[in-house]
């Protein structure tokens, strides 16, 4: 796992590519419409996925930061929180076509942003100091 975090901590141009691709992917999957999102019978999927969207979001854009402290982690938090609310408000609004608000998704993105937050922090103090 520690690779992972070298891999996106090491080169801040890679990693602003790739959380601008991320977040990219995140807008590309909440606004494709309803009957083109597979049909997965798996309990609970929908916000297994908002999870993992929302946290690879909120990992990933500390890791473009130079020093990210603890308060720049609430900010990444809050703009994962926003955009997750934003997503669904758009949704909820008839633009895209078999989607609607879901405040579930809203929690399931927050709480993936926040696990973001707290893997990065966790991640960053088991490294080397050098690195911090």
């Amino acid at each position: 796992m520690k690779q992972i975090f070298f891999f996106f901590t090491a080169n801040k141009n890679r990693a602003i590519l790739f959380a601008v691709l991320w977040t990219l992917l995140i807008l590309v999957a909440c606004f494709i419409p309803g009957r083109e999102v597979p049909d997965v019978r798996i309990p609970f999927i929908d916000k297994w996925v908002h999870f993992v969207l929302f946290g690879g979001f909120s990992f990933l854009w500390l890791c473009t930061r130079k020093r990210a402290v603890p308060c720049t982690g609430l900010v990444v938090f809050l703009a994962s929180v926003a955009l997750g609310y934003g997503v669904e408000l758009i949704q909820g609004s008839g633009i895209t076509s078999g989607r609607s608000y879901d405040m579930y998704d809203v929690y399931a993105d927050s709480v993936g942003g926040l696990l973001g937050v707290l893997l990065f922090f966790l991640w960053r103090r088991t490294i080397p100091g050098e690195i911090r």
